[in-house]
This record gives structure tokens, sequence and C-alpha cells, in this order.
């Protein structure tokens, strides 16, 4: 089979490679699609990833091909996608019932490989059986919707009001993500910041008037923030990873604020001490975003979650799936590359190199 393999940092290519055979409790995967993360970027060509030679592409959803001794026939022929996360279900998290807190996991396309690839395996554990209204590009797409859907529900738990003020920082898939399951939500007071002209269309396209979009390159978002709205927002959704990007939020942020921190980091963070002294004297709550919990539940919870139903009880994965019925949640609209994989490492260059404006870079097969 073809596979684009990561052999040492910058090298990559697409190879021949013998088709992997899976494990006992996983299952043959064909891909049919997976999304470049920003964060694959990075990975190929400045970090490397946990061990190389190795497969990367951790976003993807197919078709079962194959099943290992131990799991279902019944699996075969399912369409999927996938949870990458993968618990080690030893360590005090795990036990503790928190395995997407797992604290010596492995992980579908950076510590094994990954996705691509016209085939992966993954554990029979970690799939979701896709609804038939829902796309392989669209579910290739539900790993980080599920990331989002973690940020999201954080504003939902803590009890941020619905006509509350709201500001989304940083307008890349995430961002654009967590906008659109705010707005899905039931959320109308949003503001956004982003930092290029184009983003404007992206937001109007999602009922975000161009008077609610702050150009972090042409004006202070403070300023701009306190000029918008008085007593401070209420929740601000940092989806950049900057330290800057951070401050804005703790500066504009009101009394007793949910600060929700998505964006990996870029560099070290460091608050000066009146910040320091604005997360005291105001009582922010600031909350951390670590990927996404996953569960295989059943039937009838999953139905419910897809009504609306019982949310609170569900993981993140099948709650924000629940959000993709009736396409409440249009994430095919965030789709502006599809490549095939023989040239997919034109999409690993549009967005190293930042020639073309992209959201979400797809491989098709």
């Amino acid at each position: 089979m073809k596979a684009w393999r990561l052999n040492s940092i910058g090298d990559i290519g697409l190879e021949d490679v013998e088709r992997p055979k899976p494990g006992a409790e996983e299952v043959l995967i064909k891909v049919k699609a997976a999304g470049i993360c920003g964060s694959d970027i990075p990975r190929i060509y400045d970090t490397g990833a946990h061990k190389m030679p190795l497969t990367p592409g951790h976003e993807f959803a197919g078709i079962v091909d194959g099943v290992g001794d131990e799991v279902s026939s019944e699996w075969v022929g399912k369409r999927v996608a996938v949870y990458p996360k993968i618990p080690c279900g030893k360590c005090c998290e795990c036990r503790n019932g928190n395995p997407n807190m797992c604290e010596t996991y492995d992980y579908v396309g950076s510590r094994r490989d990954g996705a691509f690839a016209e085939f992966v395996t993954a554990p029979a554990s970690n799939l979701l059986v896709l609804p038939e209204d829902v796309g392989f590009e669209e579910a290739a797409m539900l790993e980080p919707l599920a990331v989002s859907g973690n940020a999201v529900r954080k504003a939902v738990n803590y009890g941020t009001p619905k006509e509350a003020p709201i500001v989304v920082c940083g307008l890349g898939t995430i961002g654009l993500m967590t906008l659109m399951l705010l707005i899905e939500a039931g959320y109308d007071n949003i503001y956004v910041i982003g930092n290029k002209l184009s983003q404007v269309e992206k937001v109007a396209r999602l009922g975000i008037s161009e008077d609610r979009f702050c150009s972090s390159r042409e004006t202070s978002p403070v300023s701009w923030i306190n000029s918008k709205v008085q007593g401070g927002i209420k929740a601000y959704f940092e989806c950049v990873g900057r330290d800057e990007s951070i401050s804005y939020g703790l500066d504009s942020a009101g009394s007793s604020g949910l600060i929700v921190l998505v964006g990996n980091p870029y560099s070290d963070m460091t608050f000066s001490r009146d910040t320091y002294w604005k997360i005291l004297r105001k009582q922010l709550v600031l909350s951390g975003v670590w990927n996404s919990s996953f569960a295989q539940v059943a039937n009838e919870v999953i139905d419910a979650a897809m009504d609306g139903l019982n949310e609170a009880e569900v993981d993140d994965w099948n709650y924000v799936l629940g959000r993709m019925k009736d396409n409440k949640v249009n994430l095919n609209s965030l789709i502006s590359h599809r490549f095939r994989i023989d040239d997919l490492e034109q999409g690993f260059q549009i967005m190293k190199n930042k020639t073309e404006d992209y959201c979400k870079v797809m491989m098709v097969i």
C-alpha cells in the first residue's frame, strides 16, 4: 500500500509499504478521508514524532476492512471515525474513569502509524460508527470538532448565560469550529478576533457581522472589546496559543469570567504581575482543554444525544456528532483544499509556508 513515511525531521515521502495487520483487539481500516492537523506540520518539519519512521495523520475516517482475532466480524464494512488517543487502561486516570486523561497513552499518527496511508489499524474500542448522513470528509473532522466541543462545554457547564458577551480569539479550524458550536448551542452575543481580512467572510457565513470582527493586526483587541462590551466579557476562548492573545482575554474579562485555553502553545507563556493581579482580583477561572473524551455508548444514548437530550451524559465525540445532525454544524464549509494521496505533500507545503489561504486541508481516497 501507499503511505507517507516520516523517516526523520523534514524527511517525508510517499512509499510503498506492507499493509498493516490488525492486532487481536484491533481492526484494519481502509482510509477514505484524512485531515491535516496544524500539529502535523511542526511534527513533520520541526520537532519530529515520538518515534520514527512513522506515518502521521490522526484525523480520519474510513471503512473497516478486516478484524483481529478477538474482534467481531460484524465490524467489517462499517463506516467509522476513529478516536486517535489509545489509553493504557492501567494508570491512575484510567482506573478513575478518565481514560481521556491517560498518563501513558498511545496515539495514532504520532506514537504509532497513522492515516496518511491507504490503510491503518486502530483498536476496535476506539471506533465510532457513522450515521448514514455523515460523509467521510465530515467524519474526518470529528477529532478537531470534539476538541472544540470540549471547549464549548466548559462554558455550558460553567453556566455562562446564553446572552452573555463571549469572545473567540483565533479563527483557524479550531476557532471556527468553536464558533460554530457556540452558535449552535444558542450563544448569540459573540465577538471574534482574527488576523486576516479573509476571515471576515468566513465568520459572516456563520452569522457574525463585520462590526463584531476585530483584526489584531490593525486594532488593539482589548481596546476594541472594551469599546463594544460594558462590564467585561464573560467567556473567552483562546484558540491561538500565544502569550499576547491570552492576555487579551485576561485584560478584557469581567468578574468571575471564564478563560478557556484551547490553542497549542507556540512558545513559553509569561504573565506580568499586573496581569496576575487581574486574575486574582476578578476571580477569573482559567480552564485548559486537552484533546477530548470518547466512549462507545449504547444506541439509545447516542440517539438521545443526537436529539439534543441528555447532552451532559455523553462524551465529547457523541456530543458533537449530535450537533452534526441535520447539518446544524456545516463542516464541509471549512474544507479549503482536497488532495489525493499522491499529491498530499502539496497540502503539507501550503500549511508550512502559508503560500495560500487555507482552513482544513483534506486527503481523500
